[in-house]
């Protein structure tokens, strides 16, 4: 039996097929420039080249029917036929406050998601028609719909409410909400098992820093607090998002230039972050190649960034009442940007936060989890890379065989001390291969 897991966001689709049996990714791949022109696949299955295919893809439904056209290819497919498929997972940026779980998409579930887009505009839409188009193509198994907003219902109201009219939350549901849950879901597992502590015992902040970055204050084994708000626009400062600013800044820019609502959300959303400190950037490898080059704008985009990640770790240490057992760096800024690491870790060490600069430069790696903290440091520093889909697979599964429950009640795969991910197994060979000094970094369960 497989899991496919679909991620469709307004003009792609991402999937992964999962062997359950054999526990190992079969194939991955991406439909780009979905309702655009200029639709193509981009298919890499285990032990093949990777696979290209230009195709026009008018709607997410075509996209699916290419997703699996090219599943079940003789030449580049991973799958006989449709029959071995046992369930699909769906990414769902926002649930809302309706949802503390993953659950089986049924057309009471669709209508609930309807209902809260609003507070999604960007990715609950898309997220819908996905699901909407994967049924049709496979209508015979079940369909599970995975929230990146359910991993934090477990936050206490002082963490999630506004101090605006009370009336706002009642009629609009105007809170914090937080996304990125699968993968803090995973980091905070995965971070119990590296400490030998059970879930409920482990007190850890994790920082997801890639494109779009938010924090995650773990304590017990469960959300307390997160750094994205009602919308993903919230707190760090990211790729091209302002993270936190002052919310009359919209107004005063409005009145000076004209701007509409539109206008100041494309801003916000797409134009500030690093590209709006520097003007040009908004990959970090491209930020820190340009302050190494001595562009002003490019250290100052970079010292914002890491100044603000680093006030966050100090004020959920506030917020936990104890010292962290661990601070956790994960995503793609997270597991291979190590000025960041670096920068941000700068004047912790009287929080017992005490980084090993040669063990950060050596952990830029996708295939192992790493300390990158000194050996007598009270807090340990973890690198650990995320795997979402992998939860999403598993959510799936559980929820196809009757199993499945909130994650405190629920055990994953990945939680038992002998976890192995074949692909990164395999991944770690080869660095291994290049760099031998890395195995005395690896994070031992």
């Amino acid at each position: 039996m497989v899991i496919l897991t679909l991620n469709c966001g307004s003009s792609s689709a991402k999937y992964q097929v999962f062997d359950w049996e054999n526990k190992d990714v079969l194939a991955s791949g991406v439909v780009e420039r979905v309702t655009q022109t200029g639709g193509s696949i981009s298919h890499k299955a285990k032990g093949k080249p990777e696979y290209v295919k230009e195709q026009e893809c008018p709607d997410h439904t075509v996209a699916v029917q290419l997703i699996i056209k090219t599943l079940t290819d003789p030449e580049a497919g991973v799958i006989s036929d449709m029959s071995v498929i046992g369930a699909v997972g769906h990414r769902v940026l926002h649930g809302g406050d309706k949802f503390t779980k993953s659950v089986i998409v049924t057309p009471e579930v669709l209508e609930t998601f309807r209902e809260v887009q609003d507070l999604g505009p960007l990715h609950n839409p898309a997220n819908i028609m996905g699901i909407e188009a994967a049924q049709k193509v496979l209508p015979d198994v079940p369909h599970c719909a995975v929230m990146d907003t359910a991993w934090h219902q477990t936050m206490p109201d002082s963490s999630f409410m506004y101090a605006v009219p009370y009336e706002w939350y009642e009629k609009y549901s105007a809170r914090r909400y937080g996304f990125h849950g699968t993968s803090f879901l995973y980091t905070a597992k995965r971070a119990s098992v590296l400490l030998h502590k059970k879930p409920q015992d482990t007190d850890v902040i994790i920082a997801h820093i890639g494109n779009g970055a938010s924090m995650c204050c773990v304590k017990n084994g469960v959300c307390f607090d997160t750094s994205m708000g009602i919308t993903p626009l919230e707190g760090l400062v990211m790729g091209t998002r302002s993270g936190d600013a002052d919310p009359a800044l919209a107004f005063y820019i409005m009145r000076k230039t004209g701007m509409s609502v539109q206008e100041i959300d494309t801003a916000l959303n797409k134009k500030s972050g690093l590209l709006g400190l520097t003007g040009k950037y908004a990959d970090r490898r491209d930020v820190i190649a340009a302050r190494d080059a001595g562009d002003p704008r490019a250290d100052l985009a970079f010292r914002v960034e890491t100044y603000r990640l680093r006030k966050y770790i100090g004020s959920y240490i506030a917020a936990m009442g104890k010292m962290p057992d661990a601070l956790v760096f994960t995503a793609g800024v997270g597991e291979f940007s190590w000025p960041v690491r670096e920068e941000v870790a700068k004047g912790l060490e009287h929080l017992g936060i005490r980084l090993d600069p040669e063990k950060n430069r050596m952990a830029c790696t996708r295939n192992a989890e790493t300390c990158i903290s000194t050996d007598d440091s009270p807090v340990k520093i973890f690198v650990i890379p995320t795997d979402e889909e992998l939860v999403m697979t598993e959510d799936a599964y559980a929820l196809m065989k009757g199993t499945y429950d909130v994650h405190t009640n629920f055990t994953y795969t990945f939680q038992s001390p002998d976890y192995v991910n074949k692909a990164r197994a395999e991944g770690l060979k080869r660095d291994l291969e290049k760099n031998p000094k890395l195995a005395s970094i690896l994070a031992k369960p």
